[in-house]
């Protein structure tokens, strides 16, 4: 990294702490602070637009920003400000500039930053779905309209798991004794041969019924998906959503459309956008390690593919249900900018 990046970095950072004193009154200062530094109006526009928020307390908008500081966790909302500001807009535009530059062309904007953990493996848990719906209805192993599965009668944790479930369900309840079986039903080596050409994580599916994963030992219940041998990025996990639904998919438009109506985001503020997506959650010693809401967004100026991660961390809320918040969040924030310039 230059020393301008870090210098730019270290700046940003200084000025988030003088923000997180007293947002209300600090951040009028903090937009007179960067209007004068952007000597060459880089920013005139953004800037324009913002001092026009916070020149508004009742507008929505300032509410909105308010609220990074009211309604969010400080070590979210610092994750947030550090991937989105740091190393998106300071190191990543730079980069998107620099790619332009290289291959004579427009760079889509990516939604992940890069640190290392953006790019550390970690086990796909639930999202897996996405992967074995895909799999199985691309090739007949499930047929929405003939899907249902009959209950064993074991009693589950979940209690929407103990009935006999067609597909639909299944993918909404995320019941894993009906994807265990639909995985045992693909089979080994077609799995290992479209988790290659998927270029999913490692592949490493070695661990066929979940032996690995130490927080269950109920063989319906596990598989090499769920904290076990197979592990997958946040990025790889955009990149397989791209593979999937992009235009240059290998996969029926049957099997995208199927796929689709299952992973649809039903509690959508914005009706100009849909948001298709699957949690996932893993536990350590019954300590959540992994959760995960991945996916796209679809709008009539095309799709947007997106992963959010969130890793163990002790005293706040980790779940996937917070990770879909989150999603959710940026995605809907990022369509109303858009929208706005």
């Amino acid at each position: 990294m230059a020393l301008k990046e870090k210098a730019q970095i270290f700046a940003v950072k200084k000025a988030l702490e003088y923000m997180d004193k007293n947002p209300a009154t600090n951040m009028p200062k903090l937009v007179d602070w960067v209007d004068a530094f952007d000597v060459k109006n880089t920013l005139k526009d953004e800037l324009q637009a913002v001092r026009k928020v916070v020149e508004n307390p009742d507008s929505n908008w300032y509410k909105l920003i308010m609220s990074l500081w009211t309604d969010i966790d400080p070590g979210v909302r610092n994750t947030l400000f550090e991937n989105f500001i740091i190393n998106a807009s300071l190191l990543g535009y730079q980069k998107q500039c620099e790619n332009k530059e290289k291959y004579n062309c427009n760079v889509p904007w990516a939604m992940y930053d890069v640190n290392d953990s953006v790019l550390a493996r970690r086990s796909p848990c639930s999202t897996f779905k996405i992967i074995s719906s895909l799999i199985a209805l691309e090739n007949g192993i499930i047929r929405p309209e003939d899907s249902t599965r009959t209950w064993s009668g074991e009693i589950f944790w979940n209690e929407d798991w103990n009935r006999d479930i067609d597909f639909s369900e299944a993918f909404r309840t995320s019941c894993v004794w009906y994807y265990r079986q639909v995985i045992d039903d693909i089979g080994k080596d077609m799995m290992q041969t479209e988790l290659e050409k998927l270029q999913y994580g490692n592949w490493d599916i070695s661990d066929w019924e979940g032996r690995l994963n130490t927080n269950n030992n109920n063989r319906a219940l596990t598989g090499f998906w769920i904290e076990s041998s197979l592990m997958i990025s946040p990025k790889e996990q955009a990149e397989v959503m791209e593979r999937i639904f992009g235009d240059d998919s290998d996969y029926s438009e049957k099997t995208q459309n199927e796929l689709k109506q299952v992973m649809l985001v039903p509690e959508q503020e914005q009706t100009d956008i849909s948001i298709y997506g699957k949690t996932g959650m893993g536990k350590a010693d019954g300590i959540v390690v992994d959760a995960w809401f991945t996916g796209f967004a679809e709008n009539a100026d095309g799709k947007l593919y997106f992963c959010v991660h969130l890793g163990r961390t002790d005293g706040m809320d980790v779940s996937s249900s917070r990770a879909k918040e989150i999603a959710i969040q940026i995605v809907s924030d990022y369509h109303k900018q858009r929208t706005v310039h």
